[in-house]
């Protein structure tokens, strides 16, 4: 069993190591030259785009889907709670139960809302027209996670799939489109200060645009 606690860690290391890296390279192609005098402020632009700009009212296509958009959310915190049930294993940390409880109920409705979105990207017909088979292993490898880590909660003997899921997952994740978990941040940022910068975002309200045109 160490060495598959180890395993785990050494392919966590491995995976954050290669984003890191791959994000690193972004910097190759140079800092683009700004010539235009900037119309906003990049901070603000920032903070929106970590704050309000994540609503579902500020995305066109979120806000036409809004069960989707909650599917996303609870999926998203599912994985987050079986990360943190992980890496509690790994140092043998014993959490309490209240906290277990949680963790478990958050997971489970995570991968029911995982498996939903799998069966939605398979049955209908548009969605299946614009996946890639990356997309279908990226879903099936995180819901194997959530499953073995929801039944480690529940104290079943199978820690040892549950770690090799976990190693496959983290090997899985700089190759495949999981790796928008770590490029969000990166991306969010560029984006929120860009267009902040440009004065896009945030919106301006109609009495801020009345005030400017006076």
């Amino acid at each position: 069993m160490i060495w598959l606690k180890y395993g785990v860690l050494i392919s966590f290391v491995f995976s954050v190591s290669l984003l890191s890296y791959l994000i690193m390279k972004t910097f190759s192609f140079g800092k683009q030259t700004l010539h235009s005098q900037a119309s906003g402020s990049w901070k603000r632009g920032v903070l929106y785009a970590f704050g309000r700009g994540m609503m579902p009212w500020e995305k066109d296509s979120a806000r036409r889907h809004l069960i989707t958009y909650g599917a996303g959310l609870l999926y998203h915190a599912g994985i987050l709670a079986a990360l943190l049930g992980l890496f509690f294993s790994l140092f043998s940390a014993i959490l309490p139960h209240l906290i277990t409880l949680i963790l478990a109920l958050v997971m489970v409705f995570a991968l029911l809302c995982g498996l939903g979105l799998l069966i939605k990207r398979a049955v209908l017909k548009h969605m299946r027209a614009i996946s890639s088979p990356d997309d279908y292993v990226s879903n099936i490898l995180v819901d194997i996670f959530l499953i073995f880590s929801i039944l480690n909660l529940l104290e079943l003997p199978l820690q040892r799939l549950w770690y090799f899921s976990a190693i496959l997952l983290f090997l899985y994740i700089p190759l495949g489109k999981i790796k928008h978990c770590f490029f969000f941040f990166y991306t969010r940022f560029l984006f929120g200060s860009f267009f902040g910068r440009r004065g896009v975002y945030p919106h301006r309200t109609c009495h801020q645009l009345n005030k400017e045109l006076k």
